[in-house]
């Protein structure tokens, strides 16, 4: 059965730092496509980074570039959203998230499973 299970948000003052998990099961995350997706309150699911299948590149949105570094840890079947100078607007649900098939990349809205999500609320 796979399963997606999102921990490590929080409240945190701007500026600050958090490191998001997501530890995966069911299936091996370096055959897969991966990404975060966030959705703010009252505002559509927006994609903010993915990782390819050998875990050697990473893309961003153009929102959080510089600031957030996916990663992932093969031996553990973990992933990871480390988040550096967070913004109020950063303030979310985050989701980590799986392209359906093994190998290919996806628009993040066609993802097969998705956890249920980590609040972070970025906040003075």
């Amino acid at each position: 059965q796979v399963q997606l299970v999102e921990s490590g948000g929080g409240l945190v003052q701007p500026g600050g730092s958090l490191r998001l998990s997501c530890a995966a099961s069911g299936f091996t995350v370096r055959n897969y496509w991966m990404f975060w997706v966030r959705q703010a309150p009252g505002k559509a699911l927006e994609w903010v980074s993915s990782i390819n299948i050998d875990g050697g590149r990473t893309y961003y949105s153009d929102s959080v570039q510089g600031r957030f570094t996916m990663s992932r840890d093969s031996a553990k079947n973990t992933l990871y959203l480390e988040m550096n100078s967070l913004k109020s607007e950063d303030t979310a649900l985050y989701y980590c998230a799986r392209c359906p098939r093994p190998g290919l990349p996806c628009s993040y809205d066609l993802g097969d499973y998705r956890g249920q999500g980590t609040q972070v609320t970025v906040s003075s």
